[in-house]
């Protein structure tokens, strides 16, 4: 017998403990000395709600599975018929190889064939890394095709600040700009301020399931948002888990986990190179050349 997501490939060091899996290339699970930072998944059950799953060659929307690149028009199956939309890529039901292994780190890869609606092959290497500051995802990508092809990455993490729901929780999420979504669809039709977060404070009842952009960095282009429990009598402030972006991340991804079960459990934080639709409007979208590569790195501390 096999579990749902194949093999399991456990990786320890630092107080750290992660699952990755070889089925959807899922991070099943990310623990800090017995403290569990994401709501994963059980070993004998599939991913719900793309816990866990990557995001390639597209993250979140894109409206009716339709666009036009380099003056040809594409159409992709419609994987959330219920909204009509062709959702979170190609790879997230997919089996990755095991390339390298080691006991604090894994590196998977998976060919991307070309296929009706994305007619460009991939090489793609996803590879989860432990060190004393936690967990280190780099995605990366080559076009193997011969001409130019659209591509953006993603990954949808269930973040965990302590026991559930969230609405005793604080959030920081230094982000400037909220993309609206249509009620219906969740694709974009606007922007607003989106600095409610900006400076920690409770999520209370706040339903959140929205893109955030111009985000505050550090000296090294790094974005960090971070969640926290509410703190033990004495404490300054609570235990947590952070989740921290690259440059190449220019989005994030908050969803409260409204429409899971139980609801508002943890808080989805997912890194984004671009935004939901960006085979249309084209923003952040990276066009790889032939022969040309393309990596993002993001990772999870406990706090």
């Amino acid at each position: 017998m096999s579990a749902p997501t194949g093999d399991q490939h456990v990786l320890a060091a630092h107080g750290y403990r992660a699952v990755v899996t070889q089925g959807c290339g899922a991070l099943r699970a990310l623990s800090y000395d017995g403290r569990d930072l994401v709501d994963g998944f059980a070993e004998d059950a599939m991913p719900s709600g793309g816990r866990g799953q990557l995001l390639v060659p597209w993250p979140n929307r894109i409206r009716d599975g339709r666009y036009r690149f380099a003056g040809a028009e594409q159409q992709l199956a419609l994987s959330e018929p219920k909204r009509f939309n062709a959702s979170h890529g190609l790879v997230r039901w997919v089996a990755w190889t095991a390339t390298s292994v080691a006991a604090d780190r894994v590196e998977l890869s998976y060919f991307l064939p070309a296929q009706t609606g994305y007619p460009w092959a991939l090489a793609l290497t996803t590879t989860y890394a432990l060190g004393a500051d936690g967990l280190s995802v780099t995605q990366a990508a080559t076009n193997l095709a011969a001409t130019a092809a659209p591509y953006a990455s993603g990954a949808h993490p269930y973040l965990l600040a302590g026991p559930g729901p969230c609405d005793t929780w604080s959030l920081e999420l230094p982000a400037r700009t909220r993309l609206v979504t249509d009620d219906e669809r969740l694709l974009p039709v606007g922007r607003e301020p989106g600095d409610a977060f900006r400076a920690a404070a409770p999520l209370g009842d706040a339903v959140l399931n929205h893109a955030y952009t111009d985000l505050d960095r550090d000296g090294s282009g790094r974005a960090t948002v971070t969640l926290r429990s509410e703190p033990d009598a004495g404490a300054a402030e609570g235990a947590g888990v952070a989740l921290w972006v690259d440059e190449h991340h220019r989005w994030l991804q908050v969803y409260t986990a409204d429409d899971t079960a139980p609801p508002r459990a943890s808080v989805a934080v997912e890194p984004m190179t671009a935004p939901p639709d960006a085979f249309n409007s084209g923003e952040d979208l990276v066009v790889l050349a032939p022969g040309e590569s393309f990596a993002a790195t993001w990772g999870l501390r406990a706090l």
